[in-house]
Protein backbone atom coordinates (compact mmCIF):
# COMPACT_ATOMS: atom_id res chain seq x y z
CA UNK A 1 0.00 0.00 0.00
CA UNK A 2 1.45 3.09 -1.21
CA UNK A 3 1.54 5.80 1.92
CA UNK A 4 1.77 9.88 1.18
CA UNK A 5 2.11 13.01 3.14
CA UNK A 6 -1.07 15.14 2.61
CA UNK A 7 0.13 18.69 3.79
CA UNK A 8 -3.58 20.72 5.00
CA UNK A 9 -3.51 24.50 3.48
CA UNK A 10 -3.24 27.63 6.11
CA UNK A 11 -6.35 28.08 7.46
CA UNK A 12 -8.35 31.42 7.10
CA UNK A 13 -6.58 33.70 9.43
CA UNK A 14 -9.49 35.76 10.99
CA UNK A 15 -11.00 31.99 12.02
CA UNK A 16 -7.72 31.51 13.63
CA UNK A 17 -7.80 34.64 15.43
CA UNK A 18 -11.35 34.81 16.23
CA UNK A 19 -10.66 31.05 18.17
CA UNK A 20 -7.58 31.66 19.17
CA UNK A 21 -8.88 35.06 21.55
CA UNK A 22 -12.48 33.10 22.06
CA UNK A 23 -10.02 30.38 23.95
CA UNK A 24 -7.07 32.11 25.19
CA UNK A 25 -5.19 29.47 23.46
CA UNK A 26 -1.82 30.00 21.53
CA UNK A 27 -1.97 30.13 17.22
CA UNK A 28 -0.46 26.95 16.88
CA UNK A 29 -3.46 25.17 18.65
CA UNK A 30 -5.94 27.71 17.24
CA UNK A 31 -4.85 26.91 13.91
CA UNK A 32 -4.74 22.10 14.32
CA UNK A 33 -8.09 22.92 15.78
CA UNK A 34 -9.38 24.88 12.47
CA UNK A 35 -8.09 22.36 10.09
CA UNK A 36 -9.51 19.75 12.39
CA UNK A 37 -12.94 21.75 11.50
CA UNK A 38 -13.63 23.34 14.83
CA UNK A 39 -14.09 27.49 14.51
CA UNK A 40 -15.95 28.32 17.16
CA UNK A 41 -16.02 28.14 20.75
CA UNK A 42 -19.06 25.87 20.86
CA UNK A 43 -18.01 23.36 19.09
CA UNK A 44 -14.69 23.92 20.96
CA UNK A 45 -16.40 23.72 24.13
CA UNK A 46 -17.81 20.18 23.11
CA UNK A 47 -14.70 19.07 21.48
CA UNK A 48 -12.84 19.06 24.70
CA UNK A 49 -15.62 18.43 27.24
CA UNK A 50 -17.97 16.03 24.88
CA UNK A 51 -21.46 14.84 26.61
CA UNK A 52 -22.66 11.18 26.42
CA UNK A 53 -25.69 12.46 24.54
CA UNK A 54 -23.38 13.39 21.77
CA UNK A 55 -22.67 9.88 21.14
CA UNK A 56 -23.86 7.80 17.91
CA UNK A 57 -26.19 5.18 18.21
CA UNK A 58 -24.36 1.80 18.62
CA UNK A 59 -26.80 0.10 16.74
CA UNK A 60 -25.94 1.79 13.82
CA UNK A 61 -22.64 -0.04 13.11
CA UNK A 62 -22.83 -3.20 11.04
CA UNK A 63 -22.76 -6.23 13.03
CA UNK A 64 -23.68 -4.84 16.51
CA UNK A 65 -27.07 -6.56 16.42
CA UNK A 66 -25.64 -10.32 16.07
CA UNK A 67 -22.93 -9.54 18.76
CA UNK A 68 -24.80 -8.06 21.42
CA UNK A 69 -27.75 -11.04 21.07
CA UNK A 70 -24.16 -13.60 20.79
CA UNK A 71 -22.63 -12.50 24.19
CA UNK A 72 -26.29 -12.36 25.73
CA UNK A 73 -26.91 -15.97 24.60
CA UNK A 74 -23.52 -17.02 26.05
CA UNK A 75 -24.55 -15.41 29.27
CA UNK A 76 -27.50 -17.28 29.10
CA UNK A 77 -26.16 -20.52 28.27
CA UNK A 78 -23.38 -19.86 31.02
CA UNK A 79 -20.66 -20.15 28.51
CA UNK A 80 -17.19 -19.16 28.84
CA UNK A 81 -16.12 -16.15 27.26
CA UNK A 82 -12.66 -14.99 26.61
CA UNK A 83 -11.93 -11.33 25.60
CA UNK A 84 -8.89 -11.11 23.25
CA UNK A 85 -7.22 -8.39 22.98
CA UNK A 86 -3.95 -6.74 20.88
CA UNK A 87 -0.94 -6.25 23.30
CA UNK A 88 -0.76 -2.31 22.38
CA UNK A 89 -2.23 0.85 24.34
CA UNK A 90 -5.32 0.64 22.90
CA UNK A 91 -5.35 -3.67 22.70
CA UNK A 92 -5.10 -3.77 26.37
CA UNK A 93 -7.13 -0.52 27.37
CA UNK A 94 -9.54 -2.33 25.73
CA UNK A 95 -9.29 -5.41 27.16
CA UNK A 96 -9.20 -3.65 30.92
CA UNK A 97 -12.65 -2.25 29.57
CA UNK A 98 -14.48 -5.04 28.60
CA UNK A 99 -13.19 -7.46 30.88
CA UNK A 100 -14.20 -5.38 33.83
CA UNK A 101 -17.48 -4.44 32.86
CA UNK A 102 -18.20 -8.05 31.65
CA UNK A 103 -17.24 -9.83 34.89
CA UNK A 104 -19.39 -7.08 36.93
CA UNK A 105 -22.50 -8.83 35.91
CA UNK A 106 -20.94 -12.33 34.22
CA UNK A 107 -18.50 -14.97 36.02
CA UNK A 108 -16.97 -17.12 33.33
CA UNK A 109 -14.66 -14.65 31.95
CA UNK A 110 -11.17 -14.90 30.90
CA UNK A 111 -9.04 -12.59 28.72
CA UNK A 112 -5.36 -13.12 26.80
CA UNK A 113 -3.10 -10.51 25.30
CA UNK A 114 -0.73 -12.34 22.69
CA UNK A 115 3.03 -12.22 23.90
CA UNK A 116 4.19 -9.93 21.25
CA UNK A 117 7.55 -11.78 20.41
CA UNK A 118 6.29 -15.24 20.38
CA UNK A 119 2.67 -14.25 19.19
CA UNK A 120 3.42 -11.51 17.04
CA UNK A 121 0.12 -9.33 16.14
CA UNK A 122 -3.47 -10.14 16.03
CA UNK A 123 -5.30 -13.60 16.70
CA UNK A 124 -2.52 -16.08 17.03
CA UNK A 125 -2.67 -20.37 16.97
CA UNK A 126 -1.62 -20.60 20.67
CA UNK A 127 -4.73 -18.17 21.36
CA UNK A 128 -6.97 -20.36 19.79
CA UNK A 129 -5.38 -23.47 21.61
CA UNK A 130 -6.18 -21.87 24.94
CA UNK A 131 -9.50 -21.32 24.07
CA UNK A 132 -10.03 -25.21 23.15
CA UNK A 133 -8.25 -25.98 26.33
CA UNK A 134 -9.88 -23.80 28.76
CA UNK A 135 -13.42 -24.70 27.15
CA UNK A 136 -14.17 -21.26 25.30
CA UNK A 137 -16.83 -21.50 22.89
CA UNK A 138 -17.08 -17.40 22.62
CA UNK A 139 -14.23 -14.59 21.74
CA UNK A 140 -14.15 -11.48 21.01
CA UNK A 141 -11.26 -10.07 19.23
CA UNK A 142 -10.47 -6.17 20.69
CA UNK A 143 -8.48 -3.86 18.60
CA UNK A 144 -7.80 -7.23 16.27
CA UNK A 145 -9.36 -9.75 13.97
CA UNK A 146 -10.47 -7.84 10.80
CA UNK A 147 -7.70 -9.72 8.50
CA UNK A 148 -7.76 -12.82 10.51
CA UNK A 149 -9.57 -14.96 7.72
CA UNK A 150 -7.88 -17.95 8.47
CA UNK A 151 -7.63 -17.86 12.15
CA UNK A 152 -11.82 -17.41 11.95
CA UNK A 153 -11.85 -20.69 9.91
CA UNK A 154 -9.58 -22.72 12.26
CA UNK A 155 -11.65 -21.32 15.31
CA UNK A 156 -14.52 -22.05 13.81
CA UNK A 157 -13.47 -25.58 13.57
CA UNK A 158 -13.13 -25.66 16.57
CA UNK A 159 -16.50 -24.82 17.50
CA UNK A 160 -15.51 -21.25 18.43
CA UNK A 161 -17.44 -18.12 17.50
CA UNK A 162 -15.29 -14.70 17.17
CA UNK A 163 -16.71 -11.35 17.86
CA UNK A 164 -14.44 -8.77 16.24
CA UNK A 165 -14.11 -5.59 17.57
CA UNK A 166 -11.77 -3.41 15.29
CA UNK A 167 -11.07 -0.26 13.45
CA UNK A 168 -8.25 -1.22 11.27
CA UNK A 169 -9.05 -1.07 7.79
CA UNK A 170 -10.33 -4.52 6.26
CA UNK A 171 -9.31 -6.67 3.00
CA UNK A 172 -11.93 -6.55 0.20
CA UNK A 173 -13.81 -8.72 2.61
CA UNK A 174 -14.01 -9.21 6.30
CA UNK A 175 -13.14 -12.64 8.23
CA UNK A 176 -16.41 -15.09 8.23
CA UNK A 177 -17.06 -14.86 12.34
CA UNK A 178 -20.39 -14.95 14.05
CA UNK A 179 -20.14 -10.89 13.84
CA UNK A 180 -17.68 -7.98 12.72
CA UNK A 181 -17.93 -4.57 13.97
CA UNK A 182 -15.78 -1.86 12.32
CA UNK A 183 -16.88 1.08 11.32
CA UNK A 184 -14.38 1.02 7.98
CA UNK A 185 -16.06 -2.08 6.85
CA UNK A 186 -18.54 -1.88 3.74
CA UNK A 187 -21.73 -0.79 4.31
CA UNK A 188 -21.29 0.15 7.96
CA UNK A 189 -23.58 3.18 8.54
CA UNK A 190 -21.78 4.08 11.53
CA UNK A 191 -21.03 7.64 10.72
CA UNK A 192 -18.07 8.19 13.06
CA UNK A 193 -15.02 6.37 11.19
CA UNK A 194 -12.05 6.68 12.99
CA UNK A 195 -13.04 5.18 16.28
CA UNK A 196 -9.77 3.91 18.38
CA UNK A 197 -9.46 0.15 19.39
CA UNK A 198 -10.50 0.74 22.98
Amino acid sequence: MEKRWEIKEQPNTEVVKDLRESLNISEVLAILLVQRGITNFAQAKSYFNPSLDELHDPFLMKGMSDAVSRIKNAIDDEENILIFGDYDVDGTTAVTLFYEFLTSIYSKVFFYIPDRNNEGYGISQQSIEFAVQNNISLVIALDCGIKAHEEIKYAQSKGIDYIICDHHLPDRSVPKAYAVLDPKQKGCRYPYKDLSGC
